[in-house]
């Protein structure tokens, strides 16, 4: 019979029941699956694991001895109670069986095992109802090799209270037991030079190991797997794109995009200048452009993909611009008519199309688009719509990479023969983030911010310490408008009383073990205003995401005209707002968003010539992850500082997360800053061996890994990168 691979089916190797207990779990559906499926750390039978620490609750291992055993008949119905009392030298646990006498023979004193169950508690004792356990060897046997047997490692996997570690650990001692032997992903002079394990002598180290030493060495080589098959992954993935063939979009003399820099009434900073002329390069390239652009919020992103636009635009192509919000839609329709100026904007006639506009406007809108007629389109997921057909796409731009999953993008791009495409971000990503999820992708960075800026002061208003400073804030906001500013007040609810929570999303409201219970929502604040005697002049206005289109379009038009004083928001302000008369920003419950999302709402004020003050309320105690966070946005501006910052508090799987990358769920072992030499090692080995052997011909163990690792909604989402 032949042997197992890692593309086999997991009911080939473990029977189908077990293998659906495994899909459930953790949809795991092949040997390779659940051969990637790592310890989380060693425990050895010499260790007592703490019993005095067990969070009630959670399921957990220990390894224990047995101190005694009893039976007992229940009181109420019929049945018995094995009631057994375990040890870890220091704390004790009570083990429950009902109905079960016959286990007292295995469970004798002195015995010691691995247990397994979920920690419960009974009449203020520490208990393990019906747990699972693997008594280690027999008394006689132990005693022979008792000292090597001691220090054999026992793996503990992340486990389930159906799934508990020892049952892992005997599934994957199943599979291992019936592979094959395996293809080695990495070529064998990276392995000599790097001086690493063959691939399946590591996979035995990890699972079975017989010293720690064992461990060390075998983490170290799947976690340069890891990093070499993604790299390798994004690496082909590029070379895909540079295969297809795309429509050049020259600038022409005296054409648009000359008419509108003469007219720019500043001068575009240093950054501006370098990315927009590497955008123009691609625009005429062989292949499509595929480029990320991050910068600070304000930094002029927006205007580099402005004047690709009108690159693309001089030769007929149209450019679809795709917003997370329509709010945010709406006001780049504006800002773009703005700037394009009365002698361009009838030329290119910049559209709206979003889902909530009326169904005339919207079909002439859509006519508009289908005949070529608007040059810039610009829109939420209505420019998905199967309905949305395009003249002559040439150039998609997506606004706010971390709003939008690889298939909406997709959906777009697929309405233009091989369009160019650009990703804006504001949300800073360190490089080995970048590298990592977007390693696809050009990446270019504008740091340079533009001149006349005042800059914008942040505080914390720590309330909870210092109740008064929460009437300290309203009297701030309220000189600001005496001063003919406006302001903006975020809350982290549309409504404390009902709990309702926008819809518009963000990178997260973090999910802490603090208190969920938010206080302050948009009507509760709205409230509080209309009776506060220093806004009894004040034009107070309100905007969440499940208000009407027209309405949102409406209030956002009158803050912008100078007709509202004060707008209480939920995080539907968060990106892309620009009133340049805006002065304040008070974000209350600060301590539920996180870093990014943070900065990028203090990003709205401070964008004229006048000086930004931003108050983070927050009633978080000192200490804590989340008044880090909060502490954290008040001491830089700095959104790069920032973003090492948030990858330091929150953890990269959650950030990687955020970033919307099907090549995120790849990564077991490797941490992107942790490895930071490491992945950019592997990328160098990866860019050779593809330069060599671009289809992998010759490298059919890496070809092998890329296939089963990025599995196929992976693949698809690097495909549509």
């Amino acid at each position: 019979m032949p042997g197992l691979t890692l593309a086999s089916r997991l009911d080939s190797a473990l029977g189908g029941k077990t293998a659906t207990a495994f899909e459930r779990a953790f949809g795991m559906k092949t040997v390779g699956e659940l051969l990637a499926h790592y310890p989380r750390r060693y425990a050895s039978r010499g260790e007592l694991t703490p019993i005095a620490s067990l969070p009630l609750g959670e399921p957990v291992t220990i390894v224990a001895e047995v101190l005694s055993a009893g039976e007992r008949r229940m009181q109420n119905r019929k049945g018995s109670i094995l009631e057994v009392l375990i040890s870890d030298g220091d704390g004790r646990l009570s083990l429950t069986f009902f109905n079960q006498s016959w286990r007292i023979k295995d469970l004798r004193p002195g015995r010691r095992g691995i247990f397994s169950g979920k920690v419960g508690e009974y009449r203020n004792t520490t208990q393990l109802t019906h747990p699972d356990y693997q008594l280690f060897e027999d008394v006689e046997e132990a005693r022979v090799n008792a000292e090597a047997y001691a220090n054999l490692p026992i793996p503990i996997y992340p486990a389930t209270a159906s799934l508990p570690s020892h049952v892992i650990q005997s599934s994957v001692a199943l599979a291992l037991d019936g592979l094959d032997e395996i293809d080695d992903p990495l070529p064998e002079d990276v392995r000599t030079r790097f001086g690493l394990l063959d691939a399946r002598t590591a996979l035995e180290h990890i699972h079975r190991p017989e010293s720690d030493d064992q461990v060390g060495a075998a983490v170290a080589t799947l976690r340069m797997h890891e990093a070499f098959v993604l790299q390798a992954a994004l690496l082909q993935q590029r070379q895909f794109v540079r295969t297809l063939s795309a429509t050049g979009r020259p600038a022409v003399a005296d054409g648009l995009l000359e008419r509108f820099d003469a007219a720019l009434p500043f001068e575009r900073t240093p950054d501006q200048v370098e990315v927009g002329d590497r955008v123009a390069a691609d625009l005429v390239a062989d292949w499509p452009m595929n480029r990320l652009i991050q910068g600070e919020v304000g930094s002029g992103k927006t205007l580099v993909a402005l004047r690709a636009m009108l690159q693309v635009a001089e030769s007929g192509g149209q450019s679809a611009l795709i917003a997370p919000t329509e709010v945010l839609a709406a006001q780049h329709v504006r800002s773009i008519a703005r700037m394009l100026g009365p002698q361009l904007a009838p030329q290119l006639m910049p559209t709206l199309l979003t889902g909530q506009m009326p169904a005339a406007e919207r079909r002439k809108a859509a006519l508009r688009v289908a005949s070529g007629q608007a040059l810039i389109v610009v829109g939420t997921h209505a420019l998905l719509s199967s309905t949305t057909t395009f003249a002559d796409l040439g150039l998609v731009v997506v606004d706010e990479q971390h709003r939008f999953g690889v298939d909406q993008r997709e959906a777009l791009r697929a309405k233009g023969t091989a369009p160019h495409t650009l990703v804006l971000t504001a949300t800073p990503i360190p490089r080995t983030v970048a590298m990592t999820v977007f390693g696809d992708l050009d990446v270019s960075t504008i740091r340079t911010m533009p001149a006349g800026r005042a800059g914008i002061e942040t505080f914390v208003a720590p309330v909870a310490e210092r109740p008064a400073w929460f009437a300290r804030v309203w009297e701030r906001v309220a000189e600001e408008v005496a001063q003919g500013r406006q302001a903006f007040v975020v809350c982290p609810a549309i409504d404390a009383e009902t709990g309702a929570e926008d819809d518009t999303g963000g990178d997260e409201l973090t999910g802490s073990a603090e208190p969920t219970r938010t206080r302050w929502g948009v009507v509760q604040v709205a409230d509080v205003l209309s009776r506060h005697p220093a806004f009894a002049d004040i034009r107070v206005a309100i905007l969440h995401g499940k208000m009407p289109s027209d309405e949102k379009d409406a209030v956002m038009q009158a803050f912008a005209r100078g007709d509202v004083d004060v707008l209480v928001a939920t995080t539907v302000v968060e990106v892309g707002v620009d009133v340049p008369n805006a002065s304040a920003m008070v974000i209350l419950e600060a301590d539920r968003f996180g870093v990014s999302q943070l900065h990028q709402l203090r990003g709205r004020v401070g964008r004229g010539g006048l000086p930004g003050l931003c108050l983070l309320v927050t009633e978080a105690t000192p200490g804590t992850s989340s008044r880090a966070r909060v502490e954290a946005v008040a001491r830089t501006l700095d959104g790069f500082e920032l973003a090492e910052v948030d990858l330091e508090l929150r953890g990269e799987g959650d950030v990687l997360g955020a970033a919307q990358s099907g090549a995120r769920s790849s990564l077991r072992l490797l941490r992107v800053v942790a490895d930071a030499d490491l992945i950019v090692r592997a990328r160098a080995e990866a860019e050779k061996v593809l330069a060599d052997d671009p289809s992998l011909a010759g490298h059919t163990g890496l070809a092998g890994a890329i296939e089963r690792r990025v599995g196929i909604e992976e693949r698809a989402a690097l495909a549509k990168g």
